[in-house]
């Protein structure tokens, strides 16, 4: 059953505006869409609202895929929550957790049998629009510093909690948007990021020029001290941590989402602490760095520098130089390094015991056990199934205790307790909620060749009694596949109530893991970025391609989706290859990339996609913009856009100026192929409540299942 046909598209006003820009004839008829305060685009856009209701107006109120049904059965998917590695500070140790029904997850400190929540998003506004973005605590457990922001900014404002009273007792300190926090031993100060002052910068850069500052409890934020980060790139996102011993300061840096990190180390006992001295461990390399110092007193690299795949040197911190590494864990031919952890005696038996290291191939997650002194593999540690870590978590004094989170795609993530003196893990803690009973499903991964002869790889999802006994679809089936592609994030397994809703229904649900992401190290990264990105796009639509060819869907059956950087590869799918799909769902998108770099946080991605003022670089960029690839009397696949009014990272000016060109170019039926804009307001593009995120994925499944059949069938 599908929905009645929309009203006509509301009349969008196309203007004759093509300029030359740097030896390109570039068309934008949609241009006045970009400014959200104009009487036309908010004319324009409720408009755009009331078609989109009437769409929704039409569809089924009854079966498993009415809003009803689906919103319940969301819940009990989600219904066990989530819980979080423990960080130890003594005998306290502090944890995120959300239980089934709550909107946020909340802050709790245990101590021995006891527990109380310290830090609950829905106290601070019961609204719930204001989200918990970060939380440190002290080196002794008895302050954290968390950072909230309301309406999806992300603007991050700082403050300290005493853990005993629960009183804040510092802050709030503001322009701490993606600020890490790195206390000083006795919790009288820490180090942490904040950019500069508005008023001392110009208007289209106030989102840049963070800095590193020294701030002591008590005092103003304006008094703290600037101590890092002046001439460098204004784009520049730093990272800040201090050994256990406050003696390590150490810095990192990246332009932007560069994959270079520059990383700077400085002896805390030999200076002031407004003015230290930093020392050079990684600067101007071609790759991404990370390093700490342990409690042994040594100097560990966690680097891609020639390896893409990444390993472990070490160093003394006194010679922190590239000469001076030696290579502790070399890279693996095939599997992406992840993290690293030790084991010692605890207390002052400082000596390495044990190494294990985490790591992804081929996106799926390994644990592996190695001798502390020469890097030398023992052994593989069993993990529950086929699924996805994160995280290797240890005592800050040391001992044989290390902690991880674990997910598949039908277990919600657990903590995990690894023995490191028996190589053996336990359940250490399960979500708070209920379990809920998950459909018989089978999740396999399929390889396909890609148009150059690459090998990319993907999950797909299916009910075990829609399958043979090879694996093989029975019948083609509705089906969406997910990608994203960028930006070196991995789509690993995991457990994902969206996907077992649309595959209890009788749908596939397929995640692809494209070039430009970080299943396979960061050369795979490089071989889907800048002037390689319609590699992406090419693994794309080979997965799409296979899955049709494979018996396992249709092309009429067919949808894509994806959000982001993942909203730039459906618009590309849709605008280069609307044969192969029936619908698209696209969420918070990136689609004119040709001023791209004008709006949200664009410039901090030119090393992503490549530089609009560059004319070679604009060619790379017109070659696939999706706004600038429609072709009028082209049938495209239905398309849901999906924007939110607070997203501070990805302007709703793509999607609006997207779906006006799609609606007046595409010769599809509104009534199979409409063409609809849903937007949001009082959320951002990352965290949101839990009734918010149920609604979206609720409507967005809808579309999928209304296009696809799939709403049919159930």
């Amino acid at each position: 059953m599908t929905a009645p046909a929309p009203r006509l598209y509301p009349t969008t006003l196309r203007l004759d505006l093509v300029e030359d820009l740097r030896g390109h004839q570039v068309s934008d008829p949609y241009r006045w869409l970009e400014d959200e305060t104009s009487a036309e685009t908010q004319a324009w856009s409720a408009a755009q609202d009331e078609l989109y209701q009437a769409y929704r107006a039409g569809l089924p109120t009854d079966g498993p895929l009415s809003t009803d049904a689906l919103t319940a059965r969301l819940r009990e998917l989600l219904g066990a929550g989530f819980v979080s590695p423990p960080a130890w500070r003594g005998d306290r140790r502090f944890f995120s957790r959300r239980s089934g029904d709550q909107e946020h997850a909340v802050v709790v400190v245990a101590e021995g049998d006891g527990e109380r929540v310290l830090l609950d998003p829905m106290v601070i506004d019961p609204d719930g629009t204001t989200t918990l973005d970060s939380w440190q605590p002290s080196k002794e457990g008895h302050l954290v510093a968390y950072q909230v922001s309301s309406g999806g900014t992300e603007e991050s404002v700082l403050r300290v909690l005493d853990v005993t009273t629960g009183d804040v007792v510092d802050g709030p300190i503001d322009r701490a948007r993606y600020s890490p926090v790195a206390w000083l031993p006795g919790g009288d100060a820490f180090f942490y990021v904040r950019r500069l002052a508005p008023e001392l910068l110009p208007a289209d850069e106030v989102q840049y020029h963070r800095r590193v500052w020294l701030h002591r409890l008590g005092t103003p934020a304006d008094q703290d001290v600037e101590v890092f980060g002046d001439g460098l790139d204004h784009t520049n996102y730093y990272g800040v941590s201090v050994s256990r011993d406050g003696r390590w300061l150490i810095v990192s840096a990246s332009a932007g989402t560069a994959p270079r990190t520059d990383v700077w180390i400085a002896d805390l006992s030999t200076t002031p602490l407004e003015a230290p001295t930093f020392a050079e461990v990684a600067v101007g390399l071609d790759a991404q760095t990370g390093a700490w110092v342990g409690r042994d007193g040594r100097l560990y690299v966690h680097t891609d520098l020639d390896a893409p795949r990444g390993r472990l040197a070490v160093a003394d911190p006194l010679e922190p130089g590239v000469e001076h590494w030696t290579t502790l864990v070399e890279e693996d031919p095939t599997a992406v390094l992840e993290d690293v952890a030790f084991a010692d005696g605890g207390g002052d038996d400082t000596t390495p015991t044990e190494l294990f290291a985490s790591w992804r191939r081929h996106a799926v997650s390994e644990v592996t056990a190695h001798d502390p002194r020469t890097g030398e593999l023992l052994e593989l540690v069993p993990l529950p199934g086929l699924g996805s870590i994160s995280g290797l978590v240890t005592r800050p004094e040391g001992g044989k205790d290390i902690w991880f989170s674990y997910t598949d795609h039908t277990s919600p993530s657990t903590v995990r307790h690894l023995d490191a003196a028996t190589r053996r893990t336990t359940l250490w803690a399960a979500p708070p909620g209920l379990v809920a009973d998950v459909p018989d499903v089978v999740a396999q991964q399929i390889d396909v060749v890609s148009k150059d002869g690459t090998v990319v790889r993907a999950f797909v999802v299916a009910l075990e009694d829609s399958l043979d006994a090879t694996g093989a679809p029975t019948r083609p089936a509705p089906t969406i596949l997910y990608g994203y592609g960028g930006f070196q994030v991995s789509l690993d397994p995991a457990y994902s109530a969206t996907t077992l809703a649309w595959v209890e229904a009788g749908g596939v649900y397929v995640v692809a893991n494209l070039r430009g992401g970080g299943e396979e190290g960061e050369q795979w990264h490089r071989d889907g970025m800048r002037g390689n990105k319609q590699n992406v796009y090419d693994d794309f639509h080979a997965v799409a391609e296979h899955l049709v060819a494979n018996g396992w869907t249709t092309p009429d059956a067919l949808a894509c989706w994806g959000g982001s950087n993942g909203g730039l590869l459906v618009g590309a799918a849709v605008t280069q290859r609307p044969d192969l799909f029936a619908a698209a769902v696209c969420s918070a998108p990136l689609l004119d990339m040709v001023r791209y770099q004008q709006f949200g946080l664009g410039v901090t991605w030119t090393e992503e996609y490549g530089d609009a003022e560059d004319p070679t670089e604009l060619g790379w960029l017109l070659g696939y913009s999706p706004y600038h690839r429609v072709v009028p009397g082209t049938a495209y696949p239905a398309t849901l856009f999906t924007v939110f009014e607070g997203d501070t990272r990805v302007d709703p000016l793509h999607a609006r100026k997207l779906t006006a060109a799609l609606q007046a170019a595409s010769t599809g039926d509104p009534s199979t192929r409409p063409i609809l804009l849903r937007r949001e307001t009082g959320v951002g593009h990352g965290g949101r409540s839990l009734s918010r995120s149920i609604g979206l994925s609720v409507e967005q499944l809808q579309f999928a299942a209304d296009r696809t059949g799939l709403w049919a069938r159930a």
